[in-house]
């Protein structure tokens, strides 16, 4: 009997199928075992597509496996875990993803990981939640961990006054709460690649919308222990992953990340841009720049001592960093070549 020959054309007369089917198929004539390392066999040639584990595995054509599901969820121990390993389980039992376009793929598998990493060394959590979506014309995963919160962690470590100073500091890239071992990259990147992303986090929520495009600070009811991280992008989209790089390069030969871009906007809550005290929560950390681009949209006006400690102080102590205002209204204009020409 041709018994990888029945396997296949199981395979063709159901869009999926389990080990037991086969087993039902044949008349027990052969062993789990036996059937089990064939199917295998397929799935190691490509002629199969596996989802799941164990005895809960299910097989597909490969042209059919959308039919093996659209949503894969796991709860996994945080001891000694890698993300490039957890990728490669979720992969195994999601296949949808396998049919993602090359671009779009590259940037789950680089969401996922960087946010997955973020809760395995920084939130203390003994659990994570993992869980991928493919929901309508959407790619989504969320990363769920049960530790200390990651606007709570990055106002211990950077001795910031609320959750709404740690979300101010995060979009601007190079913000981490363990500088020797991260450069603070991955949620500042992930933010931008993403069509939407959110942090949940202690009641706080930061949402990215780059279809917008806009940010957005707020409380919420949200107030479960720990981070959830939520992350969507267009199954069609056309983003590349190089490409956000490389926008913030200052220089597209040393690959280094050394531009960021800042909305003004969110640096008040409630109030204008008057202060010295406010231009300085802005500039935090801009040193670590080359080409600090200022977003001044929806910024009616801007005070004079806001303008001076940026475009005169700041940049005389650090004159190789550049500064880039953009979408000013006339009266912030007015205020930032007024700072300039007093340099």
């Amino acid at each position: 009997m041709n018994i990888r020959g029945k396997i296949l054309e199981i395979a063709n007369a159901n869009k999926k199928f389990t080990v037991t089917d086969v087993l039902r198929y044949l008349d027990d004539k052969v062993s789990r075992q036996y059937i089990s390392r064939l199917i295998n066999e397929l799935v190691a040639e490509k002629k199969l597509i596996k989802a799941g584990s164990t005895r809960k595995a299910a097989y597909s054509l490969p042209k059919n496996v959308l039919a093996l599901g659209n949503k894969i969820k796991k709860r996994i121990k945080n001891k000694n875990l890698q993300e490039h390993k957890i990728l490669e389980i979720i992969t195994a039992g999601a296949p949808f993803i396998l049919k993602l376009k090359d671009n779009v793929r590259s940037i789950f598998d680089y969401a996922f990981s960087e946010m997955l990493n973020n809760a395995i060394e920084h939130s203390g959590s003994k659990e994570i939640e993992v869980e991928a979506e493919k929901r309508g014309h959407l790619l989504t995963f969320q990363i769920r961990d049960f530790g200390v919160g990651v606007f709570r962690n990055v106002i211990k470590k950077r001795n910031l006054k609320s959750e709404f100073e740690a979300m101010q500091d995060l979009l601007k890239g190079k913000t981490t709460t363990a500088p020797k071992a991260h450069t603070g990259e991955g949620i500042f990147f992930t933010s931008k690649i993403a069509d939407v992303f959110i942090l949940d986090s202690f009641g706080f929520r930061m949402k990215v919308d780059n279809q917008l495009p806009d940010v957005f600070f707020e409380k919420t009811k949200y107030l479960a222990k720990g981070t959830k991280v939520t992350f969507s992008v267009a199954l069609t989209s056309r983003k590349h992953l190089n490409d956000i790089f490389k926008h913030f390069q200052s220089n597209s030969e040393n690959y280094a990340f050394d531009k960021t871009e800042i909305q003004i906007k969110l640096f008040t809550i409630g109030t204008v841009h008057i202060s010295r005290s406010q231009a300085r929560r802005v500039l935090a950390g801009l040193e670590k720049f080359k080409t600090v681009i200022l977003d001044f949209e929806r910024v009616p006006m801007i005070g004079q001592a806001f303008a001076d400690e940026i475009f005169r102080v700041f940049n005389n102590k650090h004159p190789k960093i550049t500064f880039v205002p953009i979408n000013m209204s006339e009266s912030v204009e007015f205020m930032v070549k007024r700072a300039m020409a007093d340099r």
